[in-house]
């Protein structure tokens, strides 16, 4: 059974990325037009739909998404999206299901050119792209994301790993991302998220993709950063929380 649906993979995945190339194609000029003639908002509908659209190209490889929110996410307020991080795969989940708090992303730069669509949100949504070679300018960046959220009451996501684990077992959470974040967001929350199956639909890198996955986002309470006065204490609470919700291997 394991070798027939490895086998069935082959097909299903050309048709998974036929779909999805179609998908950022079209929505590549869609994003240029809402952005340009209608601004923020349109840009923003435009991006949601298109992670819609992602999740259903998923689908056709039979892939599952449950995405679990324990308690209530508060509103008008500046929220730091801390999530594990398995593939690329972990983020049209975030995009859509979390739509109404407005996540924009601190992304690697290499993001921010040659794919359609998603380079475009990237580069010209509310998202920062950073060079990890160059700390210095890559803490600028955040910093300015930061004050955008605080300012806006809206949410930025962040990785704490630095880069994608590629299988189950979390990496150790950086502190520095982190920590500018909460001196930019002093009367924000955290929203810890655990990232679970992601890794499996790259479990053969790109090509092919596997059959039957089922993705499962755990979005936890949120976290008042001004009631940890120690904020490495507050890192070492959130990656408690968001790795010990990482299972499945």
């Amino acid at each position: 059974m394991k070798n027939l649906l490895q086998l069935l993979s082959y097909p299903f995945s050309v048709l998974f990325y036929l779909s999805f190339g179609l998908c950022i194609v079209i929505f590549h000029p869609i994003q240029w037009v809402c952005l340009n003639v209608f601004g923020y908002k349109a840009h923003k509908d435009s991006v949601d739909i298109l992670n819609w659209f992602l999740l259903r190209c998923l689908n056709v490889l039979g892939t599952r998404f449950s995405f679990t929110v324990e308690g209530e996410i508060p509103k008008n307020v500046p929220i730091i999206i801390a999530s594990n991080h398995q593939s690329m795969w972990d983020i049209p989940p975030i995009i859509w299901y979390l739509r109404k708090i407005h996540p924009a992303f601190i992304s690697k730069k290499e993001l921010g050119k040659g794919i359609p669509s998603i380079s475009f949100n990237l580069k010209y949504g509310a998202s920062v792209l950073i060079d990890r070679k160059k700390p210095v300018e890559a803490t600028e960046k955040i910093i300015e994301i930061g004050k955008y959220a605080q300012a806006t009451n809206r949410s930025v996501v962040i990785f704490p790993e630095g880069t994608r684990s590629r299988d189950w077992n979390p990496k150790p959470f950086k502190s520095r991302g982190l920590l500018t974040l909460f001196e930019q967001m002093p009367d924000g929350y955290v929203l810890p998220v655990s990232v679970n199956n992601s890794w499996k639909l790259q479990r053969y890198g790109m090509f092919p993709m596997p059959l039957g996955v089922h993705l499962k986002h755990y979005v936890h309470p949120v976290v008042k950063i001004s009631a940890y006065a120690n904020k490495e204490d507050l890192i070492s609470e959130i990656e408690q929380i968001v790795t010990t919700h990482v299972t499945e291997k």
